[in-house]
């Protein structure tokens, strides 16, 4: 009996080591990318991978920006600030720790719903919690933009992007200027011009467009930009994206926002998996 019970333990312990070596091997299925680099090379020390969150051996990578009170605020000279209150204290007797949340809808890393600039959606009840998770969750083409201009209608016929993709990521000189990191708004953050975004939404099949600051728009052109964006309530915008050090190329990308009842925004976790 007890050689049997060995037996079945050994077996077991083969079975999990087998299942966790071919999760750890895996590669999701994304068109455009080749297996290789789900890979990360062993014994070599990758200083990207050390300048961001990265998760299994690599292959995930975080890019949203964590919540801190050092944030910036849309089109507000003042960080974030206090945003989470220890209401119960073990310290203070209780039986466990009690937080309290309060911030802004469009804080950080955080998604649009179109109710955010159409009163009729917000009215309609079109809010975060409508949004369409298979558009959130997909292949993704992540891009570099030209550094020096706003994203116009000729940098987006520039950029080339084929046919049948969904979700783009566009890094932009707000990347290089750290500008997340800023504790104060710059209005002078690259974003899309209306005819920009006019050109994306009649010659490409996108439906989720992601940048690295606090708007998808171009200070100047605020509301034109997410009224072409927002209108049809096919097209996703995710802004305050968090993509430093990774490089540009196709990923799976996976963005959920909270499920808020009449939020026209949601903070949103989003994460690019290779």
């Amino acid at each position: 009996m007890r050689s049997r019970h060995h037996c079945f333990l050994l077996l077991l312990l083969l079975s999990l080591y087998a299942l966790t070596a071919a999760s750890l091997d895996a590669c999701p299925s994304v068109p455009g990318l080749d297996a290789g680099a789900c890979s990360v090379p062993t014994g070599e020390k990758n200083e990207n991978l050390l300048s961001m969150r990265v998760y299994g051996g690599g292959r995930i990578v975080d890019i949203t920006h964590r919540i801190t009170p050092d944030l910036p605020s849309f089109d507000s000279k003042e960080r974030l600030g206090q945003f989470l209150w220890l209401l119960l204290s073990m310290k203070n007797g209780s039986i466990a720790n009690f937080s309290e949340i309060k911030l802004p809808a469009h804080t950080g890393t955080h998604v649009d719903a179109p109710g955010h600039v159409f009163d009729h959606y917000y009215d309609a009840g079109f809010d975060v919690d409508s949004l369409d998770l298979e558009v959130l969750n997909g292949p993704a083409l992540l891009v570099d933009v030209p550094r020096d201009k706003n994203l116009t209608a000729e940098v987006m016929e520039s950029l080339h992007i084929p046919k049948g993709v969904r979700r783009v990521l566009f890094r932009t000189l707000n990347t290089d200027r750290q500008l997340m990191y800023k504790k104060e708004f710059d209005t002078s953050y690259v974003g899309f011009m209306r005819d920009g975004a006019k050109w994306l939404v009649e010659n490409t099949d996108i439906k989720l467009v992601g940048i690295d600051y606090l708007s998808v728009a171009a200070y100047d052109d605020l509301i034109p930009s997410h009224l072409v964006f927002l209108e049809s309530r096919e097209i996703i915008l995710v802004e305050g994206l968090k993509l430093e050090d990774v490089p540009a190329g196709v990923y799976t990308v996976h963005c959920l926002p909270l499920r808020l009842l009449g939020a026209e925004g949601s903070p949103i976790r989003c994460i690019l998996i290779k």
